[in-house]
């Protein structure tokens, strides 16, 4: 049985709520019955769908207690405003675990991966806690903060944005001691008036929550450094680089692929290091080094730092691969399906022009999304590294992707639809043993769809991961 997270007692204080019903202690904090465990406390959030409607559910489903604006069928704290409420839990949370060093990432890409390849190495260090998924929004922070045992010793958040604005409240809710940003480029611009300059900006946000005497990790090799250098000084944090430039403290001397993964060649302060991990992706160099930086600042070993990067698998939906059993053999799946957008999407076509083995390359992309001004000439632009990559085929779904599939030559196109769903059977139908297939594509435009195609094809019945 899972240890007491919250009495309703502490929830009561915490909130400034009311109990009503028998007093209980939850083991866990959810806000979706789906997914909720036995003695959870369920938070009715309200939003599309009013979560006051599933309390019935979720106490069916095992929940020991609710926060909810109005009474249910089994004991609840009754609270004016749920989010505002699950708000006050997060940062009680975090006042209680006192001690607990924390730390904070964004980024335009990478920032999931980097945030859970943290977590595996505060793990390896002591009593740690991070996001279960890709929660890095207004209600995921809260959430995950909500979620910390007062026995945490170490714990990092995840930070998203889509608007200025979104991250600082949130980076204030967390007050990290050592704050990431992993990349800055093109994603959302369509949200931002002045283009790229303003996600630098909105990213640098994530400073405003920053301990005194901070640490800040930041992309060394961006053009956009200086800009946040300057912001994070500007809130008395200690810049830290990484990347191939000289003056990165993490700099990448050589990423070497292997038919395991690859090695990280490197310098930290001037002392040489080297270390292999399982991701062939050359982002994944300095990415490394961003995690490196950030868990020594968390006080985490450097020895337990470099075991978790050598241990840590690639993401579902974030470069996870697996093989698909066919009739006469199999292929290889590269699962790029969780997001894209031109920076991301060259990484991944890079990573994919260098891995070894003579089978067909084969990419199936849907549409990058929320790019803006800029989206159509984005899409044709990928022609570009299709091109250096090698690929032998491309299949395009999207009203976007419609652009790339024009500028395409003859030679190189494999299908085009409208949507994921309708060019599934094709790209299905043209798959054969030896093949590598990457798909990848904004969430909002399916790309899971082609993925999970692919997949279902297996003929050996093996659950890919």
């Amino acid at each position: 049985m899972r240890p007491a997270l919250w009495t309703s007692k502490e929830i009561e204080a915490a909130t400034g709520g009311r109990a009503v019903g028998a007093p209980f202690a939850a083991g866990g904090v959810s806000i979706d019955t789906r997914t909720i465990a036995p003695r959870d406390l369920f938070v009715a959030l309200e939003g599309e769908r009013d979560g006051h409607d599933f309390l019935a559910a979720a106490f069916e489903a095992g929940a020991v207690g609710g926060l909810a604006r109005r009474e249910g069928s089994g004991p609840c704290v009754i609270v004016d405003d749920t989010l505002e409420a699950l708000v006050k839990l997060g940062q009680a949370a975090r006042q209680r675990a006192s001690l607990a060093r924390r730390g904070a990432v964004t980024g335009s890409v990478g920032k999931t991966s980097v945030s859970q390849v943290i977590l595996a190495g505060l793990r390896r260090a002591g009593p740690a806690h991070g996001p279960a998924q890709s929660y890095n929004n207004h209600i995921g922070v809260p959430l995950t903060l909500a979620r910390m045992p007062a026995s945490t010793h170490r714990a990092v958040f995840e930070i998203g944005m889509n608007h200025a604005g979104e991250i600082a409240p949130l980076t204030r809710m967390v007050c990290p001691h050592a704050a990431a940003v992993t990349s800055v480029g093109p994603v959302h611009v369509e949200n931002f008036a002045d283009g790229e300059r303003g996600v630098a900006a909105a990213k640098a946000e994530i400073f405003e929550g920053l301990e005194e005497g901070g640490v800040a990790v930041l992309p060394a090799d961006s053009p956009w450094f200086g800009f946040l250098a300057a912001k994070a000084r500007g809130r008395g944090a200690m810049v830290r680089g990484f990347g191939a430039g000289d003056g990165a403290q993490a700099r990448l001397e050589a990423f070497v692929p292997t038919g395991a993964g690859a090695v990280v060649k490197a310098k930290i302060e001037g002392q040489a290091i080297q270390f292999p991990i399982r991701q062939s992706g050359a982002h994944w160099g300095p990415m490394s080094l961003c995690a490196l930086l950030m868990l020594e600042a968390l006080d985490v070993d450097r020895r337990e730092a470099l075991a978790a990067l050598s241990e840590f698998e690639a993401l579902e939906g974030r470069g996870a691969e697996r093989k698909v059993a066919i009739e006469g053999g199999a292929f290889t799946l590269v699962d790029e399906s969780y997001n894209a957008n031109p920076v991301s999407m060259s990484a991944a076509l890079a990573t994919l022009a260098a891995r070894p083995g003579s089978g067909r390359k084969i990419v199936a992309l849907t549409d990058m999304l929320e790019l803006g001004e800029t989206e159509m000439l984005a899409h044709a632009a990928l022609v570009g590294p299709i091109e250096a990559a090698g690929v032998d085929q491309v299949y395009c779904a999207g009203p976007l992707m419609e652009r790339l599939w024009r500028a395409l030559p003859p030679a190189r196109r494999g299908g085009y639809a409208r949507c994921a769903v309708d060019l599934a059977p094709r790209l299905v139908a043209a798959v054969e043993p030896g093949d590598v297939v990457m798909v990848k594509g904004s969430k909002g435009s399916k790309a899971w769809a082609l993925r999970a195609a692919l997949a279902a094809l297996d003929a050996s019945g093996a659950e890919g991961g």
